[in-house]
């Protein structure tokens, strides 16, 4: 299942936007001039990535679509498959997940339950699974990067390109009749990049952030069911022991949700 609220919540900004233009007398034709768009899109990308690597470059459509179409994280959904796994090597022994890592579409749950089956202990299990959520922070810290670099570079490229569009209406006050228009025109840019940074950019940036983290609490959780599952806790425990990483109202006993006082 995908979370598709970013790219919904952007677009209803846009239309508050478009409706506040028609309430405010104007048309929003007047917002789709192709040099500010140009400039300000344009501009911002390539000042934005100018700060990375050329090898960095192709991951940026996975961010986006990460940033966009995410996986939608079941805490819930962790902690069941861990306490399901944890009464297999209870009744059967450890050795009886050897067939389940094969189905778990995972691969850093994979991983974990092949290093728990392959008799690796405790200590270098627990390196090498902090170890590449490390790695993988890494990643997603750079990609959280690339967007909120544009959220800043956005609004100073709508300034350049309104001074760039007094600029020209400076050398045209020969013409009294065209500076409205043309002053509005130079305006556009500014607008464009304002918006831009806090309806798209900013909004991607702080998405990606919150996904890595709901990333992050849910590996830790399955880090801690793996070691209570070698060291051959129940599922009860397993259970117990992943819900002390939630607030009390998000954990459960038996099928029935815990409700803080």
């Amino acid at each position: 299942m995908k979370d598709t609220w970013t790219p919904l919540a952007i677009a209803g900004g846009l239309v508050c936007v478009v409706i506040a233009t028609v309430l405010d007398g104007s048309s929003p034709a007047v917002l789709v001039k192709p040099s500010p768009i140009i400039l300000v899109f344009g501009g911002t990308f390539f000042a934005a990535t100018a700060g990375f690597m050329k090898s960095d470059l192709p991951s940026l459509k996975a961010i986006l679509k990460r940033a966009t179409k995410s996986d939608a994280y079941d805490i819930e959904i962790a902690i069941e498959e861990m306490a399901r796994l944890a009464a297999i090597a209870k009744s059967q022994g450890i050795m009886a997940l050897d067939r389940e890592a094969h189905a778990v579409e995972d691969p850093f749950l994979r991983r974990g339950i092949e290093l728990a089956v392959d008799g690796v202990n405790s200590e270098e299990i627990l390196e090498v699974l902090e170890n590449d959520i490390a790695a993988t922070q890494a990643r997603h810290k750079t990609g959280a990067k690339v967007f909120s670099d544009m959220g800043g570079f956005a609004p100073t490229l709508g300034i350049i390109g309104t001074v760039m569009g007094l600029v020209h209406v400076l050398g045209n006050l020969s013409s009294p009749g065209s500076l409205g228009p043309a002053i509005g025109s130079a305006f556009t840019a500014t607008l464009w990049g304002v918006l831009s940074a806090n309806l798209v950019w900013i909004p991607i940036a702080n998405k990606l952030r919150r996904a890595s983290a709901l990333e992050l609490q849910i590996r830790q959780m399955e880090i801690e069911g793996l070691l209570a599952i070698q060291a051959g806790a129940s599922s009860r425990f397993v259970r117990t022991r992943m819900e002390s990483f939630l607030a009390p109202q998000e954990r459960r006993r038996g099928d029935k949700k815990v409700v803080a006082a």
